[in-house]
């Protein structure tokens, strides 16, 4: 009987090696390195995604705090935040922040009393690589906006709304 074959009884003969070949290996890392290929940019894309809701969370709440205070005082200059902290000026101010989870830097300008524009940048990875929604912007009217790093519009894409 030669070396590596079986005795009717499923033992192995003595000598028989045991393991994987070097091709299995090679396969075995081809198919990881493919799925791997797949997986990732598509990881990094739904992250991305996901984490636009920072942004726009963000805005919304200032908004509805700048709201607030028109109401009582029919003026956005000199409104506070959610949480007291003063979000603007006087009107033709810009007051910049960040977003909760610190993905986005916010900035709130007042061009008059009676009209803001809140603007969100990407401020650190990974949505400094989101080249799809460079800034997103939300004004008194209620007029969402995004632009690309190419500067085309995708509200759609960013907002998921018109």
């Amino acid at each position: 009987m030669s070396p590596g074959r079986s005795v009717g009884d499923g033992r192995r003969c003595a000598g028989a090696q045991r393991g994987v070949t070097l091709i299995e290996l090679v396969v075995a890392m081809c198919i990881l390195g493919i799925l791997a290929a797949v997986a990732i940019p598509s990881y990094i894309s739904y992250t991305r995604t996901s984490n636009r809701t920072d942004a726009t969370r963000t805005m919304t709440v200032d908004a509805q705090a700048l709201e607030r205070c028109y109401s009582q005082s029919f003026s956005y200059a000199g409104c506070t935040g959610p949480t007291g902290a003063a979000i603007t000026g006087a009107a033709g101010s810009t007051t910049n922040g960040t977003s909760a989870q610190g993905y986005y830097t916010v900035a709130i300008n007042l061009p008059t009393a009676q009209s803001y524009i809140i603007t969100a940048t990407p401020a650190k990875s990974p949505q400094t690589g989101d080249s799809s929604c460079a800034s997103l912007t939300l004004n008194s009217q209620g007029t969402q906006g995004a632009t690309s790093s190419g500067g085309a519009n995708t509200t759609q894409t960013c907002w998921g709304s018109t």
